[in-house]
């Protein structure tokens, strides 16, 4: 995923958007009261934010907008693909589990991947909210922001979606599984 670029050409600025608009407008239980002209407006006043939704589709997430918060005035967008995003799976939770590991190290781990895609991973209150919107991560899961307290002792956390409820697991922060990987949100 190591791209230095940061800024998207034209036509993958428009591509982009043409599909932004059209998961917006397939998906309007997801943002109800929101405008797609405001949202895109938003979005061509702030390229970096684009070239973060650009990685987050390029990578399987499927971002969406599912909120605004009037505080800042800020659009918020989450990966809403129907499971954990392909692109970021088989990763351990951070770099310090990552260097912890001695053999059959992941070649990745979230926080890092999520700090240079340019978002944050989702918590387990937006990641429950998220399921409010839809089904997801019925057959993966996806790590989760992890409380210092547990991150301290070697853990970990991540959720998913089984029998009609969100479970919150936990795991060492080293562990990596093919089925699991990461959400991201980002604010625009």
């Amino acid at each position: 995923m190591k791209n230095n670029k940061k800024k998207l050409s034209s036509e993958e600025n428009t591509a982009l958007l043409n599909t932004l608009k059209t998961r917006f407008e397939k998906n309007k239980d997801r943002h109800k009261g929101i405008a797609w002209a405001e949202v895109e407006a938003k979005l061509n006043a702030g390229p970096e934010k684009l070239w973060s939704l650009h990685i987050m589709e390029e990578t399987g997430g499927e971002p969406d907008v599912v909120g605004y918060d009037k505080k800042t005035g800020e659009y918020i967008f989450y990966d809403c693909s129907p499971e954990s995003p392909k692109g970021r799976r088989s990763v351990c939770y951070d770099r310090e589990a990552l260097e912890a590991r001695k053999e059959n190290k992941p070649a990745d781990n979230a926080v890092d991947m999520a700090t240079e895609m340019g978002i944050e991973l989702l918590s387990e209150e937006e990641y429950r909210a998220l399921q409010q919107l839809g089904t997801f991560d019925t057959k993966t899961s996806s790590w989760v922001k992890t409380p210092a307290a547990i991150r301290k002792l070697g853990g970990a956390v991540f959720c998913d979606y089984r029998y009609g409820t969100v479970f919150l697991y936990h795991n060492g922060a080293e562990s990596y599984y093919a089925a699991r990987g990461f959400r991201g949100a980002l604010r625009v």
